[in-house]
């Protein structure tokens, strides 16, 4: 070969190594060197969330519970202190996996009864579908609580390539029974599509984790992306930990407190073995780790959310502030707080952003990409947050569309956040400042010090940002503000759909399905879509007296708790 074309062709070797990206050539020889395949380039996703964590159950938020390994992620991560949950369990799962808020979905009401022939809408593409469609592994391990009456709505349906966990609300820890009324009781685990009877006895928190464990173990983190929902049924009630995690607890006097703290340490415990694993099988350089709760804290149960007001399934904001932080490698400004607004439907257009979607991939959603805002110390691109609107709540007898300036009928419960400012209508629940259960007999008096003893009404107003406590209610100096916000619901509430709240199915039963609570509508059944409304009850005599006898037990019910606290 003569020597001019000898050097055409050496020049032309350097020109192509030039023209590939730094990357390209980092690939380039993963894979000449022991035949390893490329480093997927889009991130492994861990999303952990606990259940009914509440917002004072975490070490660093100076609480009596230590969880040094929560801490230590949060620290050397981002936390998010301006983060916003749903108040109860479902409503919060539907918005992660959808992006929507509840009036786009209709689960505005209430959460999804074992017995109720209700799931996530077969409309709603779902988060792990997305990143299905973007290569990923996707990988669901706890409790769902998304509906289960077809298989259809089951999660290796609704995008999950494996799925080992419950379906119901809620499970007793060690036997997997979930009850849903006297006498309506069934088991409750399952691997895939079939009933788990054969890990029954192992505590949930620490089977929940060793099937983490086994999946990135058993997967290739360089051939291609992974998605893991770990949602853990952790704390919620029945209260149950294994003893050794009660013991360093045993200078709290008050007992329900004591179960609880062991519990949120074995989820401690549990969060530190997954990031091991991480770590170990070459995943952690190259992952994301979000952790959630999904709603605030049971104070009756053990949970604080000291000094927010308020509690689970209410929406003051201990019910709907919420823990969370992101813990990743990838981040660009770590160790640090962040105040950036940010609400539970905003991971899923930030989730897919991530793993290199495109706008059409998050079209229609609630939510918006967050990255930025939490990565680089941006402002959020989140400005307000509708938190609800549910037309079926028992409405507020103190409120009217009068009330509402003829805008809004303040009966109706509702609750929206736009900049600084949030608002309430009709009864937005339990609204009282409920210190730390430390001491069994809390003396009365201290307990009225903290008491809501306004008169009733139906409209608050609060500068979140100069009053995160909720004290001081500006609704009657600011009525410009109240008008606003009003609006603002008027205009969410013409885009909502029907509520989907339909009444039980006896044939749920789960002596009628082999002891096991497990989808019995078959698929090709059309839905009876009639009984997704709310329907007048004609016998409104007995549903006086029965709402009164229930008023009655629950003023009486409030009486003796809180003489106990």
């Amino acid at each position: 070969v003569p020597f001019s074309c000898m050097l055409i062709l050496l020049s032309l070797s350097y020109l192509t190594w030039d023209l590939m990206s730094p990357n390209q050539v980092e690939n380039e020889a993963d894979q000449t060197s022991a035949g390893k395949s490329p480093v997927p380039t889009s991130p492994h996703i861990i999303f952990i969330m606990t259940d009914d964590q509440g917002f004072n159950d975490i070490g660093y938020h100076s609480s009596d519970i230590k969880t040094p390994v929560l801490d230590k992620l949060a620290a050397d991560g981002v936390k998010l202190e301006n983060y916003y949950i749903q108040p109860i369990c479902t409503p919060s799962r539907s918005q992660l996996i959808t992006g929507r808020y509840q009036i786009h979905t209709g689960l505005q009401h209430s959460i999804i009864r074992p017995r109720q022939p209700n799931c996530l809408p077969f409309d709603q593409v779902t988060l792990p579908q997305r990143l299905q469609e973007l290569g990923y592994s996707t990988h669901m391990v706890g409790k769902w609580h998304l509906g289960f009456y077809k298989k259809e709505c089951l999660p290796t349906r609704r995008g999950f390539d494996t799925y080992f966990g419950s379906l119901t609300g809620s499970v007793n820890y060690y036997t997997y029974d979930s009850c849903d009324g006297p006498g309506m009781c069934g088991f409750d685990l399952h691997e895939g599509e079939s009933v788990a009877w054969s890990q029954k006895g192992k505590y949930s928190t620490h089977l929940y984790t060793q099937r983490v464990r086994k999946i990135l173990a058993t997967h290739d983190p360089r051939s291609q992306p992974l998605f893991i929902f770990l949602s853990f049924q952790a704390v919620h009630t029945p209260l149950q930990c294994p003893r050794e995690y009660i013991y360093p607890y045993r200078g709290l006097e008050n007992i329900a407190r004591r179960k609880y703290a062991a519990m949120v340490s074995a989820v401690d415990e549990a969060v530190r073995n997954i990031t091991y694993g991480l770590r170990k099988y070459g995943y952690y350089e190259n992952s994301i780790m979000i952790f959630s709760t999904d709603n605030g804290g049971q104070p009756l149960s053990g949970g604080s959310n000291w000094p927010l007001r308020g509690r689970k399934g209410t929406y003051w904001e201990g019910g709907v502030r919420g823990l969370g932080f992101i813990h990743s490698p990838l981040l660009r400004k770590k160790k640090r707080v962040s105040k950036a607004l940010v609400h539970i439907t905003d991971w899923y257009p930030t989730l897919v952003g991530l793993a290199g979607g495109k706008e059409s991939h998050i079209e229609g959603v609630d939510g918006y990409d967050v990255w930025e805002a939490i990565s680089d110390g941006r402002e959020s691109p989140r400005l307000e947050i509708l938190h609800n609107i549910d037309p079926l709540y028992n409405h507020a007898r103190s409120g009217s569309l009068q009330k509402g300036y003829g805008i809004w009928n303040t009966a109706v419960q509702a609750s929206i956040r736009a900049g600084d400012w949030k608002l309430l209508t009709g009864d937005p629940g339990y609204g009282d400042w409920i210190p730390p259960q430390i001491l069994p007999g809390f003396p009365g008096d201290w307990w009225n010090l903290e008491r809501n003893t306004e008169p009733r009404k139906s409209v608050w107003l609060f500068n979140i940002s100069g009053d995160p406590y909720e004290r001081l209610d500006l609704s009657e100096q600011r009525p410009d503000v109240v008008k606003q916000l009003l609006a603002r619901l008027v205009y969410y509430n013409r885009t909502a759909v029907p509520v989907r709240y339909p009444t039980e199915d006896l044939r749920a039963d789960p002596h009628l399905n082999g002891g096991a609570w497990v989808p019995w509508v078959r698929d090709e059944e059309e839905d009876s879509w009639d009984r997704f409304y709310q329907k007048k009850n004609k016998d409104w005599k007995k549903k006086l007296k029965l709402s009164k006898s229930k008023s009655f037990f629950r003023r009486l019910n409030t009486m003796i708790i809180s003489n106990r606290i």
